[in-house]
């Protein structure tokens, strides 16, 4: 029943998981609902998810639906291993996580999460789905549908459409308006900052900090950045994004020019190499280098490792420093894994509550609907966005307008002018 490193640790992460479901009133409301209506009744549901307090109640959710859950981890870095024991003895979810698991212990435990056959997925990165394709391809026709929660793993998985590769529907929770402009501007926003300050006690007020990639990730991070005293660069590919970071006041410019200014790098992007060599040859002395995407293909680690003459581990927890040959210092974080969940606790509770609340409706949906569904990437529902915007906003004690029949009909007609 499931490899966590410490059953002891039960206790400790029990009380880490009510006190974020404190702060996840709309998964709350979906749970009960599900409790009585039991929509995946007798279901294998996979999650390959960051195991964090947040998803063990995602996971509370799904089982109270009445799936048979099995949860292992979609980053090495990013267990807490507290919740993955309170998970496995306190609320009978089979969990294969283990912080800091080398590669092999990694996909052996999603071979763990395949191997029960799932009839659902959820995925965050896209390793799980892309290791049933790979290795276990015979099981694809038991599968419903995948749910897939961040942009790295919905860009993977989009490719595989384009290419007639997928076999299953997936259904991209990440570009629900409830998920990415929300989790990935705030959520990311803030977290990212939490984890480079715990890991580097550095302080962000007078710091040059570049910013990789505009996205919601991206902006979030660049206005948490910003309201903390940082002087701000951005560097983009894209034209219109790049024209909208310099329209919120930010420098806009390519990497190359960047590495040379930089205090602190961060990548955002989902891309690879975004960091490369002849960047870390222009840093400065000191300069701290991190990454918030979900992989750390992110920066060339390798070609860091290359031109370094000496690496010193563990300067602090979460900080290796690389010697140049000039006698410069580059400190990268938690070995180029996403800084968030690796030196920090990820997302506050109450923004993954929309996100998660998204994969469980989504789930409901998937099942439902299974008649229908081909195998290609779908949008979340727009009832379904909706649903859960509106749960969030009475959970806050927000009211909002709604049309009148005047309205209503104004918007639905042509003929009205000035």
């Amino acid at each position: 029943m499931g490899e966590i490193k410490d059953a002891g640790l039960k206790e400790k992460g029990k009380k880490r998981i009510q006190w974020a479901d404190n702060e996840m009133p709309v998964l709350g409301l979906i749970r009960e609902r599900f409790g009585k209506e039991r929509p995946l009744e007798g279901m294998g549901v996979s999650a390959c998810l960051h195991v964090t307090a947040e998803t063990a109640n995602l996971m509370r959710t799904l089982k109270e639906a009445g799936a048979d859950v099995v949860l292992c981890a979609s980053n090495p870095l990013s267990t807490q291993d507290d919740v993955a024991a309170a998970l496995n003895e306190h609320y009978g979810i089979s969990t294969f996580a283990i912080k800091g698991e080398d590669t092999n212990t990694y996909y052996r435990n999603i071979q763990e999460a395949i191997e029960v056959e799932p009839a659902i997925t959820l995925d965050d990165g896209a390793d799980l789905v892309s290791t049933i394709h790979s290795e276990y391809e015979e099981l694809s026709s038991g599968i419903i549908a995948s749910m897939e929660e961040t942009t790295t793993g919905v860009i993977r998985l989009r490719a595989m459409d384009k290419d007639g590769a997928l076999r299953f529907p997936v259904i991209a929770v990440n570009d629900a308006d409830t998920k990415h402009l929300f989790d990935n501007r705030y959520g990311t926003g803030q977290s990212t900052v939490d984890g480079i300050i715990r890991a580097t006690d550095i302080l962000f007020a007078g710091k040059k900090v570049v910013v990789c990639g505009y996205g919601w990730c991206g902006r979030g991070f660049a206005m948490r950045a910003r309201g903390m005293g940082s002087h701000v660069i951005v560097c983009e590919i894209d034209p219109v994004k790049a024209l909208e970071a310099a329209m919120d006041g930010f420098d806009v410019m390519p990497m190359d020019k960047a590495a040379g200014i930089g205090d602190l790098f961060c990548t955002l992007t989902g891309n690879v190499n975004v960091i490369d060599k002849q960047h870390f040859e222009s840093m400065r002395d000191g300069a701290v280098v991190a990454n918030s995407g979900h992989f750390n293909v992110e920066l060339n680690i390798k070609a860091l490792k290359e031109i370094a003459v000496e690496v010193k581990k563990g300067i602090r927890e979460y900080v290796d420093q690389y010697i140049l040959p000039d006698g410069r210092k580059i400190n990268l974080l938690a070995e180029g894994r996403l800084i968030n969940l690796s030196a920090a606790e990820g997302h506050p509770a109450s923004v993954m509550d929309m996100s998660f609340a998204v994969q469980a409706l989504s789930s409901e949906y998937a099942v439902k609907n299974r008649k229908k569904l081909k195998p290609v990437v779908y949008s979340v529902p727009d009832k379904i966005d909706n649903t859960v915007a509106e749960l969030k906003l009475k959970s806050m004690g927000i009211g909002i307008d709604s049309l009148t029949p005047q309205q209503q009909k104004y918007l639905n007609s042509w003929k009205s002018g000035t």
